[in-house]
């Protein structure tokens, strides 16, 4: 049984490897990934784990090919993640529920084109309406979250208030004087 491809064109040598490879290729990945040994040292090694197995070596240009393919996805997951640190550092507290926001936006209009384009299978559709199904979820869950979070806030800051008007009161201040204090310092009444 061979591994399935991802997305249009030819299958690669090392996508029709068998199932028994999967490790040997996920640890070639890793190889490429980490960029510390050459291509053609990751290359002769992943070729004697497949013979181990008794499995046909990929050749020099297959690898080739499959590695700049893989180096492309990596560039572009660094990139993403790159952009998503700094999106979530400068939005500040309210980033995190922004950027999830954002990203089930980008999936809708992804599963957009991609229905626009009209080359999906059946098995891919529901995949695309899962991913769209769990992005709305976290969009819910976030916000819940954060209303929840305002609300300790707000609890927290009430208590403090309180305290705050305790000593206040015991130091002799009128309350008068008091809630003018908690309107202005603490925003509460």
């Amino acid at each position: 049984m061979t591994r399935e491809a991802r997305g249009r064109g030819h299958l690669s040598s090392i996508d029709m490897l068998p199932e028994e490879a999967e490790e040997d290729i996920v640890w070639a990945l890793e190889q490429l990934r980490e960029s510390k040994l050459p291509q053609t040292t990751i290359l002769e090694e992943f070729n004697l784990r497949l013979a181990d197995k008794g499995i046909d070596p990929i050749s020099k240009s297959a690898f080739g090919r499959y590695s700049i393919r893989k180096a492309r996805q990596f560039r572009q997951l660094d990139a993403v993640r790159r952009m998503s640190a700094e999106l979530v550092e400068t939005l500040g507290p309210e980033g995190p529920d922004e950027v999830t926001v954002m990203v089930a936006e980008m999936i809708k209009t992804a599963a957009y084109q991609a229905l626009e384009g009209g080359e999906l299978s059946t098995k891919e559709i529901m995949e695309l309406s899962r991913s769209l199904q769990s992005a709305v979820g976290a969009q819910s869950k976030s916000d819940e979250y954060r209303k929840q979070l305002e609300q300790r806030v707000s609890q927290q800051v009430e208590a403090a208030a309180d305290r705050a008007e305790q000593v206040v009161r015991e130091a002799g201040l009128s309350a008068e004087a008091i809630a003018q204090m908690r309107r202005e310092f603490l925003g509460v009444k």
